[in-house]
């Protein structure tokens, strides 16, 4: 993620504004995208969700 990269113009200056930022990614990555070797999201294959999350659904979660 470019936001641990001091020197782009993503770089999370204050820490709130990186946590909040971490746990999007984390949240779309584990519920939202589907993974080629799984083919369902890692979610899904733990059994904590039923449905592939959208774009929506996760904001909301938020």
């Amino acid at each position: 993620m470019r936001r641990f990269t001091r020197l782009t113009n993503a770089f999370s200056k204050k820490v709130e504004n990186h946590i909040h930022s971490v746990a999007m990614y984390v949240m779309f990555y584990n519920f939202c995208r589907i993974h080629r070797t799984l083919r369902a999201t890692p979610a899904m294959a733990a059994g904590v969700s039923d449905h592939v999350w959208s774009i929506e659904e996760m904001v909301g979660q938020l």
